[in-house]
This record gives structure tokens, sequence and C-alpha cells, in this order.
């Protein structure tokens, strides 16, 4: 059972697949060659499902941080005898920089561990497990590493140093003086193509400094954002570039499946897949980031994913993989025993079969967010029916944004967005060929505002809720002024803010999406995405000094190299969910940019 913190790990990325590493230096996780290949290292779901560890075999004091403006991992290890420093990253093509990042990825995982003072004895474990697990490979050693076969990929090791196998374990001990260095990567490549050949250490070294230099030209290209929290803006932004498939342009909502939204607890989701759901969002984030082409892949992908999809008798796909597939069937892995437990370990999201009547309105503001021109004549037409459906179906119930997995309900999230699905489609009327259909749009729209006034508001809440004509609360209300149904200053939204500060938020001040129950067993953690939607909700209600509290206790979450998880334990205060979440830093970039645009400048 896989007892680590989710907070010891880092990210890599190359754009299209993700390794976690812990601070003393296991690769933990390592999906290649995309974010939902199966994992080839997943002992972050259980002790015996592969790893990958390079450190110090005696005990050390441990640092790491990223390498300024990059996501190349540096953990400095300093021991009795010495002190050494290992930089991890997942390589860039060659020579790729700015908003090419990813496009030519060679699947390598780079690792070098360098000397700089006095002598350290270095370990080396590389124990595979192919396919979650199931897979203990053949290894043969050949001139610069070893090769190891089993199942649909091979893995070539580089490693200077003899290698000593047994049980489908390789290790080395090596002692490195100052001034000494030890350069290993991992290729891996389908069997069906001739086996990826070993790099020497100097290459390696050489891959490891141009994969930095790819990041900081990216990170250069991006650095236009002149708000509060600049750092945290900007790290985020590249956590954000870190989960886009490059190929298409597709954002995964985690690197990671089944880390639990509580510890033992069911609910354990694959996140290693496209939400539209996300879309409008992440676009705002993206722009605040200063991502412009990184929106209009985004949701060039989207429209293309979904294109054909959208008729009067079929609902439209909620989710994609990152390829654009939309069968994503769940199962289950039952020989993995979970995070601390945490079964049942899930691959595949039966989510994708919902009905979702939140995506129209992400679709349509998604698209007000670009810029119009940019829009040929199919990705029209797709608009078009999305604003048609949405002003169809908006009666219907459905699962809303939340995914719960029981009866259909009248979800209030669920009618704003169909409401801005419509209010973006009259905006952009005139580039969609549409005007004709403006007056219908105009007339739905007010008919769900109404609803929404009416039926959303509970006089004795003192709040809009959950669903129509309810009485719970639910953190999507927050979407109300953030989507400009309503504006900050409404009695109403102002009194929904408070409710959700007072009813919904814990002793630390994060925030819960709901009270109710939801069909599943055990509770979950408080949303740091909810937390961060407080937060922007008090900046635009004028009270901003109390929103850059909640930012400040949203933020604190973040581990020591800056990657935020999904929730925060109750009890515990420890991240829980998968990691890094995506919506998280959604939530941060966009908070900032709220807090910022209401005059006040952060405090020191």
């Amino acid at each position: 059972m896989s007892t680590r913190a989710i907070s010891d790990y880092a990210l890599l990325s190359d754009c299209r697949s993700a390794a976690l590493v812990s601070s003393d230096g296991s690769v933990d996780w390592l999906c290649s060659p995309r974010f939902d290949s199966p994992a080839i290292f997943a002992r972050l779901l259980d002790e015996n499902a592969g790893h990958w560890s390079v450190g110090p075999a005696c005990p050390a004091e441990i640092t790491r941080r990223y390498l300024d403006d990059t996501l190349v991992v540096e953990t400095t290890f300093r021991t009795a005898t010495g002190t050494a420093v290992l930089r991890d990253t997942l390589a860039l093509g060659r020579r790729e920089r700015g908003h090419a990042l990813g496009v030519a990825s060679p699947s390598a995982l780079l690792r070098e561990v360098s000397c700089v003072e006095g002598q350290v004895p270095i370990t080396v474990d590389f124990a595979p497990r192919p396919e979650f697990g199931l897979i203990r490979p053949l290894m043969e050693p050949v001139r610069g590493g070893l090769v190891a076969r089993g199942g649909a990929q091979v893995l070539t090791l580089s490693c200077p140093v003899e290698l000593h196998v047994r049980d489908a374990t390789a290790r080395a001990t090596v002692t490195l003086r100052a001034g000494q260095r030890l350069g290993l990567a991992l290729r891996t490549g389908p069997v069906w193509e001739p086996t990826p050949p070993c790099w020497r250490p100097g290459r390696v070294h050489r891959r490891i400094g141009d994969t930095a230099r790819g990041w900081r030209s990216w990170s250069r290209e991006h650095a236009r954002y002149q708000g509060p929290w600049r750092e945290l803006v900007g790290h985020s932004g590249r956590v954000l570039r870190a989960l886009t498939f490059a190929p298409t342009g597709a954002i995964v909502a985690a690197a990671t499946t089944s880390l639990p939204e509580c510890v033992g607890g069911e609910r354990n989701w694959d996140y290693r897949y496209t939400w539209v759901r996300d879309a409008s969002l992440t676009l705002q984030a993206l722009a605040t980031a200063a991502c412009e082409k990184e929106e209009t892949a985004f949701f060039s992908f989207l429209a293309g994913a979904a294109a054909g999809l959208l008729d009067r008798d079929t609902d439209l796909p909620i989710m994609y993989g990152v390829g654009g597939e939309r069968d994503l069937s769940e199962r289950t892995l039952p020989h993995l025993t979970g995070w601390r437990g945490s079964a049942p370990v899930r691959i595949g999201n039966d989510a994708w079969r919902q009905r979702q009547l939140d995506v129209y309105g992400e679709l349509l503001d998604a698209a007000y967010e670009l810029s119009p021109s940019r829009f040929d004549p199919l990705t029209r037409s797709f608009l078009l029916s999305a604003a048609e459906s949405a002003a169809r179906r908006w009666q219907e119930p459905d699962q809303g944004m939340w995914e719960i997995r029981g009866p259909s309900r009248h979800f209030l999230h669920s009618k704003l967005m169909c409401w801005v699905a419509l209010d973006r489609a009259v905006a952009l009327a005139p580039v969609l060929g549409a005007t004709d259909r403006v007056p219908f749009w105009e007339d739905t729209r007010e008919r769900i505002r109404a609803a929404i006034l009416t039926r959303g508001w509970n006089e004795d809440v003192g709040a809009f809720t959950q669903v129509l004509d309810g009485t719970d609360l639910d953190a999507s209300a927050l979407m109300l002024p953030l989507v400009g149904f309503l504006p900050g200053d409404d009695p109403r939204v102002r009194s929904t803010v408070e409710a959700v500060a007072t009813r919904l938020a814990d002793r630390r001040g994060l925030v819960l999406r709901y009270r109710t129950r939801d069909g599943l067993t055990g509770p979950e953690g408080t949303f740091l995405l909810c937390t961060f939607w407080l937060a922007h909700a008090l900046a635009l209600t004028g009270q901003t000094g109390r929103g850059e509290r909640v930012f400040r206790a949203a933020a604190s979450y973040a581990n020591d190299v800056g990657l935020l998880a999904e929730e925060v334990d109750q009890v515990t205060g420890e991240p829980i969910g998968n990691f890094p979440q995506a919506f998280s830093h959604i939530g941060l970039i966009n908070a900032a940019r709220a807090i910022g645009a209401a005059g006040r400048p952060p405090c020191p």
C-alpha cells in the first residue's frame, strides 16, 4: 500500500505525458507516451507497481525546487560526507521553444545526479512494472545500459555503471566525488519499432539543459501578466502547459487517476481526460497567463472533438480523451491496493455517459473569449447547434457539473450555463450568421433568468440553492456573478457569497462543494477551486480584503514546488485528490486577476 503524501511529489511533463517524482528521488508515476497511457511506474497507487529511484545510499537533508521558469526539478541531498544534486525532467524535443513545446517529444525521462561537494554514495533502483503493475519485464544488459521487454512497450535504460538484475529489478551503487556526475535516461517505444538506443551521459546532460531552455523560452513568451501574485500566476500557467497534450491542444484535468477525495473512500476517479465543463474558465486562465496560442488550440480541440456529435437525439459529450476519443468506459484494477488503501483504482471515467447541460454554456462562453474571426464554417455551425440545444433543453434535468451519480435533477448551475450559452450566442449572432435567431434566444434567455431568480433563490436560506426549489447550498452558485448573470453588488449575490463563506467553509476558510448526500460513501475534502471562486466572488462584491485572505488561505496549500491538489482533507489539512489539479491552478489564476482588477494590491 502506498502511503507517501501526495504533496511530496513534483510534476514532470513533456506536454504529452507526465511523471511524478518524490522528494527523495523516486519516480512513482509515469504514463507514456500519453497522459492516459497505462502506467509504467505506479507505486503511487501500490507499493509493488513499479518505481525508479535515484538518491544517496545514506541519510540526507533534502531540499528541492524547479529551476527558474522551468519544469526541471532540482533536488539537493546534503549528507554527512558530501552534497549531491539530482536534476529530473521529461525531455522536450531537441531545440523546441515557445509554444511548440511537446510537438516532438522523444518520450525520454532524464535524470542526472552530480556531486558538488565531498563524496556521496548513490543508489539506482529501477523496477518498471508496465500496465499498472501487471507486467514484470525481462531485462537484458546492453552496451550503455539495459533493455526491458514485456507488454506493448520496450524500455531502454541508459546507465553508464554496471546494473545488477534480480527479480525484474535492476540496481547499481556508485560513489560520486566532487565534480563527477551520473547521467541516466529512460526511453520508451512500441515493440514493433526498433529498440531505442542508449544515450551517453553527455547527451543526457545536454538534453536536460536544452529542455530547461525550452521551458524558459515558453515562460518568456508568457510573462505579460502584471497583476498581483505574478509568480504564482506564471507558475500556474506553466502547470497548465504541462498538462496540455501538445499534438491536439487538449488539457487534462490532472496527471493521475484514483487519488481519492477522502482517504479510504470510493471517490477515486480517473482525471487524465479533458472536460468541456472546464472550457471557459480554462480559457480565461490561459488569457490571464498570456497563453493565446494555447487558448486557440484548446478551443479548436473541443470544437473538433464535439463536431458531428450534436443533434436532437443525443447529448453533447462532456469529456474526451486527449486524442478526441469519446468512449472512456470505466473499469477497476483489483490488483492495486490504491493510495493508502483507497480502492477501487479506476481507469476510464463513466461520467462520459452523463448528461450535463452546462456544457453548452461552457462552449459558447469559451467561443466568446476568443476572436470570432478564428472560427471556420464548421465551428460556426457547431456553435449555432449548441445554442439551439441550450434553448431547447434547458428545462431538462441532468447530473450537474459535479457529475453526481444519482437521479437527474434541476441543478441551478446547469440552468445558469444555459443562460450563458444564449447570452453569448446573442453577442456572437452576427459571426454565426444567426441574427434571425436573436429574438428567440433573447426570449428564452429571459425565461431562464426568471426561473433562476424565482425558483433558484430561497428567501429562507438567504441564498441561491443547489437545485431549483431547493434548500441546500452549493458552491457553484458563486458562478452567478463570475459569469455576469448578476452584478457583485446585488443583495442576493452578496447574501449567497456570505452563506457559502459561513456555511460551506471549514475552520481553515476552505470551501466544500456542498453538504448534501450524493449517493457515494465517505466524506470529501474542501475544494481549492471552490475556495478560489469564493475569493473571486468576494472581490466582485467589493470585499477585496476578505477575498485576498481567502486567496492566500487556498494558495498556502501548494506544496514546496508550487503544485496544488484538488482538495484538502477536512481533518488533517493534507492535500488530497488527483494531482496536480488543473482546476485548482485555473481558479488561482482567475481569482488573482479578479482581485487585481478590483484595484487593491496584495499585502506584502
